[in-house]
């Protein structure tokens, strides 16, 4: 693993995180991250190899290993981890091509042509929904996969000995599973540790709807507090507004972007 780029990707991810964003990057990349490449992979390393029946029918522990291990538990949390991670190099993308395109207009535009954007980091706009929506996904990918552990493993535990009575086996057996003991304690600390993510992305996503429906009411206010001491300016305020509130802001000059004239004065 080159850790020089992921070290890279790690800071880059951080840069545009809230702060229940970083804990949860954290929460990530070293309890689930590391714990699954130093331990989870050499647990269940000679899974296969150790799963032991009491018969010697060829063929017999391999169909009950298939039948009680129908996936693995380090190729299911490899997926997992992927999928999970995914959503936040996204967000960084967002920004890299926020940034590309402010450049690209730099260099048209020249000095005094204004700015695209006020600060490409800051989550407004096509970014604040990238942002909810890496969340949403996040908090969903943890939630299907801790499902699907539950449906295959229930209450995520191993038991010891399981027993089979699958073909070509010639009677019900009894197998027993390696080290079942040290892989109920990783499976349940991962486990934990999904749930833990899960409510930290539930709190950041109450967070930032909580956050943008607070300045909605405060535009709210200041629009009507403007319209009852100006309202000659009623279309003006409205139209800055709005431009200041989306993606795209025009800046670098001491003149207002031009607006449309108000309707009640033209007519």
């Amino acid at each position: 693993m080159n850790w020089a780029a992921f070290e890279g990707i790690l800071s880059g991810v951080n840069k545009y995180s809230t702060a229940f964003g970083r804990i949860w990057l954290s929460l990530v990349f070293i309890f689930r991250v590391l714990v699954y490449l130093v331990t989870a992979e050499r647990v269940w390393g000679d899974d296969h190899k150790d799963f032991d029946c009491n018969t010697r029918q060829p063929g017999c522990s391999n169909v009950c290993f298939d039948e009680f291990f129908p996936v693995s538990h380090v190729r299911l949390w490899a997926l997992q981890l992927i999928l999970v991670t995914c959503p936040s190099l996204l967000v960084v993308m967002h920004v890299a091509y926020r940034e590309a395109r402010e450049k690209k207009h730099q260099e048209v535009a020249g000095e005094n042509g204004g700015r695209l954007y006020l600060n490409p980091g800051k989550k407004r706009g096509g970014l604040w929904w990238t942002y909810v929506c890496s969340l949403v996904f996040k908090a969903g990918v943890d939630i299907t996969f801790l499902y699907v552990f539950h449906s295959i493993y229930p209450k995520y535990i191993l038991p010891p000995v399981v027993k089979c009575h699958s073909d070509p086996c010639p009677n019900t057996v009894d197998c027993f599973i390696s080290k079942p003991s040290e892989k109920n304690i990783f499976t349940l600390f991962m486990v934990v540790t999904a749930v833990i993510c899960i409510l930290l992305n539930l709190v950041e996503l109450i967070y930032l709807v909580s956050k943008r429906c607070r300045e909605c009411l405060g535009s709210n206010t200041a629009r009507a507090t403007q319209v009852g001491h100006h309202p000659d300016y009623v279309t003006t305020f409205y139209k800055q507004n709005d431009l200041l509130s989306d993606d795209f802001v025009f800046l670098g000059s001491d003149t207002h972007p031009p607006l449309l004239s108000d309707p009640l004065k033209t007519t």
